[in-house]
């Protein structure tokens, strides 16, 4: 049987109905779900092409209690399934499937996404051309088809007040935010950028056999960062493609645990800059980093509330007219 081009691996918790349609775009485009969601983007699905290049799945389901491993196991059969126990984390799961993988390339892609085919040529025949690029990230788009902000600059103090903090409602498009998400720019051509979300990209095996794969240290958050951070330290090209498209539904699985994804991504933004800046390197800037995520992170649970009272408040105003 002939190498894979390509291993695509897919880390699953409790994300069922997502990884049941994931699945489904990877090996039956036809499928109802797949359509619908394609249609929804306003891509039609005619116009899709066949896919040239092998490929092999790996799904690691990490103690879901949904029944995904048995509906990966009984419905797609093409799929490799590793059950693993304990959970992991993002970075672990997906260290797994990289270290089983046997393809040249390898993709990280979350549950919660619809693929289309042809999308793993796109990508192969891009980064067979460009032998120093390690990490290539496809356009993301949200469901109803806009663009969703997959390739970023690095987190910069300014990003870090205004996003998902209560000042984002009074300037929401404040210059920091924009700069860290890059709205400078259309998203419509190839670029080398500072990082890639993991919820799509495309590995070079060369590059993870230098650099390592994902930093497990990070349970959740920032192993992306991390991992684009030691690439381009490595010499290695990381850059996003306006070709593909695919389509990312955010947090389907953490969005079931708020506060605890909240905490857990302040905790990995201060391993990450405790680790890569020379601030965070210092004593005393990590005494002022820790106290600044503290605080960022109340702000953000706040703001969350806030956004969960109105929201209860609107539906009671809803029944009482």
């Amino acid at each position: 049987m002939p190498e894979p081009d390509v291993t695509v691996a897919i880390v699953s918790w409790n994300a069922r109905w997502y990884l049941r349609r994931c699945l489904a775009s990877l090996f039956h485009p036809q499928d109802p779900d797949v359509v619908s969601a394609w249609e929804r983007a306003g891509v039609p699905i005619k116009d899709f092409t066949p896919e040239e290049v092998r490929c092999e799945v790996i799904v690691v389901d990490q103690e879901s209690l949904d029944g995904s491993a048995a509906m990966a196991r009984e419905e797609f059969p093409e799929a490799i399934l590793i059950e693993q126990r304990p959970n992991l984390g993002f970075a672990g799961g997906n260290n797994i499937a990289i270290r089983r993988a046997r393809g040249r390339y390898i993709v990280l892609l979350n549950s919660d996404t619809v693929v289309r085919p042809g999308w793993l040529t796109t990508l192969v025949r891009y980064a067979d051309t460009q032998p120093r690029l390690g990490l290539l990230g496809p356009k993301l788009l949200n469901p109803d088809g806009t663009l969703q902000y997959s390739c970023r600059r690095y987190p910069n103090l300014g990003a870090a007040l205004f996003r998902h903090t209560p000042l984002e409602w009074f300037a929401p498009n404040n210059r920091f935010t924009g700069d860290y998400l890059m709205r400078d720019w259309d998203h419509a051509s190839v670029r080398v950028v500072d990082w890639l979300s993991a919820a799509c990209v495309m590995a070079r095996r060369d590059m993870v056999e230098e650099i390592g794969g994902l930093d497990e240290s990070y349970f959740m958050y920032f192993e992306d960062v991390d991992w684009s951070y030691r690439a381009h330290r490595a010499g290695w090209e990381v850059a996003y493609s306006p070709e593909p498209a695919v389509i990312h539904e955010v947090g389907r699985s953490s969005d079931r645990r708020p506060r605890r994804m909240i905490v857990m991504h302040h905790q990995s933004a201060y391993r990450f800059f405790s680790r890569s800046t020379a601030f965070g390197k210092n004593p005393l800037g990590r005494a002022a980093l820790a106290a600044g995520l503290v605080l960022r992170a109340m702000l953000t649970l706040s703001r969350n509330e806030a956004i969960k009272w109105k929201g209860r408040w609107d539906a009671l105003r809803g029944r009482s007219t």
